[in-house]
């Protein structure tokens, strides 16, 4: 298991907020930083780590979009080839992020159109900046005993299943599936135990990054145990990095744990 760091930009500000709270104008905050993109970048680079993610939590629309896209880029100039970046991608704007010094574009909302998987759409991405570049955010909520992914910050539930058939459909087009727990996020109340054995199906295939509702080291070592140490791990609103009440360096122990 590994820790993937994150930084999520909100109104043109490092934060930490309530998934399920999101919309196109505002959300619940639980965090908000005095420190910008290129500070965290910095600091988990010190901590030796790759592959965390920037998120733009503003909608293309919003006026806060273009601050947004500033401090990811503050984040991505300070830290090249080591993070990835998600919100608002598409075919037309992902060789610019790469460009920018990303590692990998994170997408969900641009390949899950309509509610079903627009396969035109990861074509073309997939021609824009190859398979090896393109995180697919598989992000979902519970509805009637089932996952399924949501889209536009969470809001709009897709017909597609999170489950290994799915799972197995993408793996053409993506180098690592990222899977928020909308309906635990920032919540810190616990994981999503249902979630896991469906993600570990694919996790020896490709990585595979989770993050929801970790508020407590027993919720971080109940992950470990039930992916089999496969699948690696996010933690946001819970971490004292964000105000939380969980050590950055005691995760970074667990996660580096033999099971």
């Amino acid at each position: 298991m590994e820790f993937r760091p994150c930084i999520d930009i909100h109104d043109g500000k490092v934060k930490q907020i309530v998934g399920g709270s999101l919309n196109d104008t505002s959300a619940t905050t639980n965090f908000e930083s005095d420190y910008d993109g290129a500070y965290y970048a910095d600091y988990y680079e010190k901590a030796g780590l790759s592959g965390g993610h920037i998120i733009l939590l503003n909608p293309a629309s919003s006026p806060f979009y273009e601050e947004d896209r500033r401090q990811a880029f503050l984040a991505l100039h300070q830290t090249p080839k080591k993070l990835q970046i998600g919100g608002g991608v598409n075919a037309d704007n992902a060789p610019e992020y790469i460009k920018e010094g990303a590692s990998h574009v994170i997408v969900t909302s641009y390949v899950f159109k309509d509610g079903k998987i627009n396969y035109e759409n990861l074509e073309k991405l997939k021609t824009a900046v190859g398979k090896e570049h393109i995180v697919l955010d598989l992000s979902c909520r519970k509805k009637d005993g089932d996952y399924y992914i949501v889209t536009d910050r969470w809001q709009k539930f897709t017909d597609v299943l999170v489950n290994p058939k799915t799972l197995e459909s993408l793996l053409d087009y993506a180098d690592e599936f990222l899977i928020h727990a909308a309906d635990v996020e920032g919540k810190c109340q616990g994981i999503e135990e249902g979630l896991i054995p469906i993600l570990n199906s694919i996790a020896h295939r490709l990585p595979v990054t989770y993050a929801g509702g970790i508020g407590s080291y027993e919720d971080l070592r109940k992950l470990k145990e039930l992916s089999n140490n496969r699948i690696h791990v996010t933690i946001g609103s819970a971490l004292d990095l964000f105000g939380g009440k969980l050590s950055f360096k005691e995760i970074l122990a667990i996660c580096a744990e033999e099971l």
